[in-house]
């Protein structure tokens, strides 16, 4: 089809943010400095290679995320730890923040509740920022490697992508059967991936992480929280994922409990305050 006289024209009009964060209220990074340095390390968790591991976190506590052998991304499932269908909303958050997140950001919950559930309180990647090719760390843009797409575009039967992990892993948790469980995993923050979108195409583009041995990723949980994280197949994602072949490496989750007297007179955030009843 020929183009219209004004198309540059058009092409040319001013970007609008969709939602402008001015008016939330910013996390209060030297608080929760105070309650770190307080904080008493009471757990840690060794994600094996290409499987998942879950672990919890009360509201006030910490947990951070570590590349401890080689260069690894993973995938981070996230529930209030009292109600399984309050969970992570990877697309909200990507709506507020951006692409990428970082210190200072929060991951925000699902509907109803759309409250801050962790604010990412250190970040020792937050160096990379974005470079040439548009790439970035910490993505909210994926939705996690899983069998089906697998099996859709290769036709394979690989049962070590992200999604399965994360389903075994919940149901090991709670007790829920596979079916049960995978009902309740969702879309991620893709910790330590490097990813970006091609400028011609518009295609999600993962390329090998920064992530060296000794990074972390670390969040102040404001809800209690329980936590999946999957070793993703695909390693630092250099070139695939859902892979065997793919060189991978273990993460590291350590859990840190603020004492309650250090907690003061702080709270968890309360759900959304929509009234709910106005809208049906």
């Amino acid at each position: 089809m020929q183009e219209p006289a004004d198309a540059a024209a058009r092409r040319a009009v001013n970007p609008v943010i969709c939602y402008p964060v001015e008016s939330l209220a910013a996390p209060d990074l030297t608080l929760y400095a105070g309650f770190r340095a307080a904080a008493v390390k009471t757990g840690e968790v060794v994600v094996p290679p290409r499987d998942a591991a879950t672990f919890r976190v009360p509201a006030g506590g910490f947990f951070r995320i570590s590349s401890i052998d080689g260069p690894q991304v993973g995938d981070l499932n996230l529930w209030n730890a009292d109600d399984l269908g309050e969970r992570f909303y990877s697309g909200k958050t990507r709506a507020l923040h951006g692409t990428h997140v970082t210190t200072g950001q929060r991951l925000w919950s699902s509907f109803p509740g759309l409250r801050p559930m962790a604010t990412i309180v250190a970040d020792t990647l937050g160096w990379y920022g974005k470079d040439a090719f548009g790439g970035s760390v910490h993505d909210v843009i994926g939705t996690r490697c899983d069998p089906y797409t697998h099996n859709l575009l290769s036709g394979g039967q690989y049962h070590h992508c992200c999604h399965s992990n994360l389903t075994r892993a919940l149901a090991d948790a709670t007790g829920l059967s596979l079916s049960e469980a995978e009902g309740h995993v969702h879309d991620v923050l893709n910790v330590f991936m490097c990813t970006g979108f091609t400028r011609d195409t518009g295609q999600y583009f993962m390329k090998a992480s920064p992530v060296r041995p000794g990074d972390y990723l670390e969040f102040f949980a404001e809800i209690p929280l329980l936590g999946a994280l999957s070793a993703c197949p695909g390693g630092d994602c250099s070139s695939e994922h859902s892979s065997d072949q793919a060189a991978c490496h273990p993460l590291l989750i350590e859990m840190f409990e603020t004492p309650a007297a250090r907690l003061g007179d702080w709270a968890s955030p309360p759900p959304n305050a929509y009234d709910r009843s106005h809208g049906r």
